[in-house]
């Protein structure tokens, strides 16, 4: 979609791509009249509770461990104002603004679902935050993952009392109060109940996750582009990638990563140099060449299972208690965030196996006995030039820390709130390694690229595929000579890849990738 369309909430749930426009790309956001109806139907049933001498949880009690605490009528703003101001216990760094105005477009999603019984001025407020770019600070540390991303999203509740702080259009950190006051918007004062529906969801972890989602399965594509031109430059065979021998094995990620490979390496004169039988002797191409569909299409296949997830979560209510469709109020444990924090692992698993099979291809050009004629280190003068060595070092760093990132946070548990809550799932620690290894992945590929570049130019006088040479158009500086230094071509790959301009240099070759 693209970023003037506006989103609309309330008459199917999000997609993964809504939230990124949202997020990223600061898309209009509405609430449709359908959803209003039910915020209005679900508060009358808040109000008759409130005025009822029977204790209802979130209404009239305290929360967690304090939960069959009376709470009387005249404390009850307290009890709200109390609940969101001691939740905001978070520490760290900030949180990226993308992210937290994925949560926010999250809780509102959730708040429109007419099950948490929150106000509809309380509601309009938080959608007027999205719109006017009002981004409450919210930090690295504080949730547990279970009863919610508590901490994160009370920091978020604190700005519509016009308290804590946030960043306005342009990133500059402001008391809420004025932020609001500059946007002619008031706080608001939390009636019952209201505190609860604010913090109580997995926003920020299904957040990363959409945003996680939509960047591998961008990356993914990138990645079999290097792999294309990586065993085109090492004078690898493509004969493995035939869409005869995928099929053999019928995962559809497999057969998607094939495809693409095929395509990059279509009408290469590099491989049809050593098509021969008689002049290549070599049998088969190591394993990180050969079976790249193979990984890349495990990869592929787990992200479209992470998908299947968040699809499950972005169609959900999730508060405690809730509103049911008949009146009740009910409390439930919904608000556990194991189905997230599982598949926020599971991608970081595939994060780091794709970029260990990408540095092994960049540490093999560098190594004179596997590249296949290169010079070492694809060096200009081997010995006083010392090329691209330390390029792979760079990307070795970062593999080792993915595979770090890779251990699970949700086989992690540690009790909470005087053992009421025995039981969480780390799944906000699982989205924040996650984030990291994302980011460490788009590098590693860069680096393949960059010296996969450099290798296919010493190959002249043979021409690489016309693909392949309308990506090294986009990587910057890559063409051979004496050592310089080597940072800022990186970084010019780098840019290349999480830009989408690697994609779509080679797509204006081969049509659309998968």
């Amino acid at each position: 979609m693209t970023t003037q369309q506006t989103v609309t909430i309330g008459d199917h749930p999000l997609t993964i791509d809504e939230v990124v426009a949202v997020a990223r790309h600061h898309a209009p956001v509405l609430i449709s009249e359908a959803a209003w109806e039910r915020v209005r139907s679900a508060r009358s049933v808040i109000d008759a509770l409130a005025e009822d001498t029977v204790a209802h949880y979130g209404v009239s009690t305290g929360f967690g461990a304090l939960a069959t605490t009376h709470i009387p009528h005249e404390k009850r703003t307290r009890l709200q104002r109390s609940l969101v101001r001691s939740h905001a216990a978070g520490m760290g760094e900030q949180v990226e603004a993308e992210v937290v105005r994925a949560l926010m477009l999250l809780r509102i999603q959730t708040l429109a679902t007419g099950r948490t019984g929150i106000r509809e001025e309380t509601l309009r407020l938080y959608l007027a935050l999205l719109q006017h770019e009002i981004t409450p600070v919210v930090h690295e540390y504080g949730s547990l993952g279970c009863s919610g991303d508590l901490s994160p999203l009370s920091h978020c509740a604190l700005t519509l009392m016009g308290e804590g702080s946030v960043r306005v259009a342009g990133g500059e950190e402001t008391p809420a109060a004025d932020a609001l006051a500059a946007a002619g918007l008031a706080p608001v004062e939390l009636h019952e109940k209201e505190g609860l529906a604010l913090i109580n969801g997995t926003d920020g972890m299904l957040g990363m996750l959409c945003l996680a989602i939509h960047d591998l399965r961008s990356l993914l594509a990138t990645a079999d582009i290097a792999v294309a031109m990586s065993v085109e430059g090492l004078l690898g065979t493509d004969d493995v990638f035939a869409a005869d021998l995928q099929a053999l094995r019928p995962h559809p990620g497999q057969a998607l990563s094939a495809a693409n490979m095929r395509a990059v390496l279509s009408d290469s004169p590099i491989r049809d140099s050593h098509r021969d039988p008689e002049a290549c002797t070599r049998v088969q191409d190591a394993y990180s060449l050969r079976c790249a569909p193979q990984v890349h299409g495990g990869a592929r296949d787990t992200v479209e299972h992470a998908a299947t997830v968040a699809g499950h979560e972005l169609g959900s209510a999730i508060d405690n208690p809730v509103i049911t469709t008949d009146g009740r109020v009910e409390s439930n444990g919904n608000f556990h965030g194991a189905p997230v924090a599982y598949v926020l692992d599971f991608l970081a698993i595939v994060a780091a196996d794709v970029a260990s099979m990408s540095e092994r291809r960049t540490d093999r050009f560098l190594d004179v006995k596997r590249s296949n004629g290169l010079p070492p280190f694809l060096a200009d003068d081997p010995g006083t030039d010392s090329g691209l060595m330390i390029a792979q070092y760079t990307a070795a760093g970062m593999v080792s820390e993915m595979k770090r990132l890779a251990a699970p946070s949700s086989a992690d548990s540690i009790p909470s709130s005087a053992m009421q809550e025995d039981h969480v799932s780390m799944g906000w620690g699982a989205a924040r390694k996650l984030r990291r290894s994302v980011d460490a992945l788009s590098r590693v590929v860069a680096v393949e690229l960059h010296t996969a570049a450099r290798g296919i130019a010493l190959r002249a006088p043979l021409r690489p595929a016309p693909a392949t040479a309308a990506v090294i158009d986009v990587l910057g500086r890559t063409e051979p000579g004496p050592d310089r230094v080597t940072a800022p071509d990186l970084a010019a790959a780098h840019l290349a890849v999480v830009d989408g301009s690697v994609r779509a240099a080679a797509e204006s070759v081969t049509g659309p990738l998968c």
